[in-house]
């Protein structure tokens, strides 16, 4: 069975050495965010994963979820399981106080969340998709519905969910067909069907609020006439207490590939009494708070993924006896050297704990880049936080999605036949990961986002933030002759970027489908230089701190190692992405459609 430890110390090293989160502590959120507290959260956030969490996800994966009679029931153990994450507290972590909430910053969110996917993803979907709804209504709701659902979302008594996609509409939102019937004391009846609702029908909590994008009747044709709804299971009384049974029922259950232990529910809404959401026909303006922390979200689940598997993939490398050295026998007492001495192990171990390492900091950094976005008094701040949410959000989606299954599958791999085998567990990770690739926005949507869209808003600021951001951290090296290994390659590929940048500025235009063509080579391009400015940071950070000896020694001697590798072996990628870019789209589409 497989086993979770929390990577506390990378936790700590990234959140006080590399953010300095410390120096924050003007502003809100961050004056309770003290080390010392920091750490205690990490801790106890680590025993609940490893202990309560872990344990049964395999559990959730070979029971799933079942329907009897319109209601589900969740794999044993999870019911418990989620009592107990409410009673501690968690899912108010980083909610506002006035509705009850701790109001921490999210950026400490994002550790408590990579640790809850890593032992469990699937679980980790039930109070995941309840902050997002809870973003929601807080950023959009009136005043009398925040009061009437937010309180019992914070404390986790109530679940949320998103309800967007329809059987013949998924990415194209302009042709869903849901209605909302207005009804004159300001409620509407809602009708429609939603599939692939996550969470939507479930035994943990006693209610469940759907936040559902309906048309109101007369309402344009096209995303230009879509309204969001609030529509709880339970309808809400005045005194908070719950009342009848609103008309949403779940109709069946997905059978899925993975995440097994989330309820993935068609949902059937027959004359259910809803709520209004912010504006009429602004519904997606309001859907896309939630769809992007939605997004940040499954990035994270890439990188959980990816721990989890790696860590498993790491203790079986050390264990497993197969073969000799290729430069000499290495446990002479023994039959056989363990596989871990074997290059080929290695490269699957240190692509995955390079990618993990680097992608937890660059998750962690652009977080906080969305805290700051809010808390900051400073207008340039502000506005720099949500240039790089904006641009990162679907690089992050895109790229970790993808290099979190790869990793799991090359995991699985490193076990050779037991990988294979559903006891060792390593197939679970390869078909939980699968999915983060798909929704939310499947990654193909996210490239054509990055290309078509984040780069060209507000005149390219952005991007060109993005550029000087590395120019500082290279001019930071500068002097620094033991790094020349870091800046060197982290020079090369923001040229490599800023060239396919400019390519994209001078052809998309002339032909969409170059920029159509292109835009998953340049998402992955973004990605691999992402991660190299946030391995740049930490390598200079790790070198200075080496060289002062210590306990933590051997932390910071293996930091500059892994550095080392990501810029020598995982960087040089994004020459072959940009070199695929440039050909633009003609051999693509050339082959007619009936030839495929």
């Amino acid at each position: 069975m497989p086993t979770y430890k929390a990577p506390l110390q990378d936790y700590r090293f990234i959140l006080h050495e590399l953010l300095e989160i410390g120096q924050y502590s003007a502003l809100p959120g961050f004056a309770d965010a003290q080390e010392d507290v920091v750490n205690a959260i990490l801790e106890e956030a680590a025993k609940l994963s490893e202990e309560v969490l872990q344990p049964l996800n395999q559990i959730g994966d070979e029971e799933g979820c079942t329907l009897e009679n319109g209601e589900v029931r969740t794999p044993k153990g999870f019911k418990e399981a989620y009592q107990t994450l409410v009673e501690g507290g968690w899912p108010a972590l980083t909610a506002d106080p006035n509705y009850g909430g701790q109001g921490l910053p999210n950026t400490l969110a994002v550790m408590f969340n990579e640790m809850v996917s890593s032992a469990n993803m699937a679980f980790g979907m039930y109070p995941g998709l309840s902050h997002g709804a809870y973003s929601a209504l807080i950023n959009h709701g009136a005043d009398e519905l925040k009061d009437r659902y937010l309180p019992k979302l914070v404390t986790g008594e109530w679940t949320g969910t998103m309800n967007l996609t329809e059987p013949h509409c998924g990415t194209d939102l302009g042709l869903l067909r849901s209605k909302a019937v207005p009804q004159g004391d300001g409620s509407y009846k809602i009708s429609g069907q939603k599939i692939f609702i996550s969470a939507g029908e479930h035994d943990l909590a006693e209610n469940i609020i759907h936040l559902v994008l309906a048309r109101i009747e007369g309402a344009p044709e096209g995303v230009g006439g879509i309204s969001l709804f609030v529509v709880p299971k339970f309808l809400v009384n005045d005194d908070g207490s719950l009342g009848a049974r609103n008309g949403v029922r779940c109709g069946s259950l997905e059978k899925k590939m993975g995440i097994h232990g989330n309820a993935t529910c068609v949902l059937n809404y027959d004359d259910a009494v809803g709520w209004l959401v912010g504006a009429e026909n602004k519904g997606l303006r309001a859907m896309f708070t939630m769809m992007n922390e939605a997004r940040l979200g499954v990035a994270l689940q890439g990188l959980s993924q990816s721990e989890a598997a790696y860590q498993n993939a790491a203790d079986y490398a050390r264990e497993r006896l197969q073969g000799r050295a290729l430069t000499g026998p290495k446990e002479e007492t023994k039959p056989a050297d363990p596989i871990i001495v074997h290059p080929d192990v290695r490269r699957m171990l240190m692509n995955a704990r390079a990618f993990n390492e680097g992608a937890r900091a660059l998750l962690a950094w652009t977080a906080l880049q969305g805290d700051l976005t809010h808390l900051s008094s400073d207008e340039k701040q502000r506005e720099f936080g949500e240039d790089m949410m904006s641009l990162l959000t679907p690089v992050l989606k895109g790229y970790f999605t993808d290099k979190g299954f790869a990793n799991a599958v090359d995991a699985q791999q490193v076990y050779g036949g037991h990988g294979y085998i559903d006891e060792w567990g390593m197939g679970q990770f390869v078909r939980d990961a699968r999915i983060a690739m798909i929704y939310e926005g499947a990654n193909g949507i996210q490239a054509l986002d990055l290309v078509g869209r984040k780069l060209a808003q507000n005149g390219g600021r952005a991007v060109f933030a993005f550029f000087k951001l590395i120019d500082e951290e290279l001019a930071a090296l500068e002097g620094e002759g033991d790094l020349a290994f870091a800046a060197a390659p982290l020079k090369e590929a923001k040229a490599q970027l800023e060239e396919a940048t400019t390519w994209f500025m001078e052809n998309a235009l002339k032909n969409f489908d170059h920029a159509g063509a292109g835009s998953s080579d340049y998402m992955h391009l973004f990605g691999l230089t992402a991660i190299a400015l946030m391995w740049a940071k930490m390598a200079r950070i790790s070198a200075a701190k080496a060289k002062t000896g210590g306990a933590e020694a051997e932390f910071y001697k293996n930091k500059l190692i892994t550095a080392r590798y990501y810029m020598e072996r995982v960087l040089p990628e994004t020459g072959a992405h940009l070199a695929r870019i440039k050909t633009g789209a003609d051999s693509m589409m050339a082959l007619a459609a009936d030839a495929f």
